[in-house]
């Protein structure tokens, strides 16, 4: 199964993926994304979400 991730030591809380992906991801207690609901969003989406990230702190993961 493949899911996605972020990076909590490469996130700087640009919130692109928030935007993108409201459903898969929100901001924390430290203001730095994560994942909430890794099945909030569609493939495609999650990868939109991959893409945008300016500090490359979303990738997948094979479980």
């Amino acid at each position: 199964m493949r899911l996605v991730r972020v990076d909590p030591t490469l996130c700087q809380s640009a919130e692109i993926c928030v935007s993108i992906a409201p459903g898969v991801f929100r901001l924390n207690d430290e203001g730095l994304s994560e994942v909430y609901n890794p099945e909030g969003a569609d493939e495609a989406t999650l990868q939109q979400a991959i893409d945008s990230c300016p500090f490359q702190a979303i990738s997948w993961v094979e479980e």
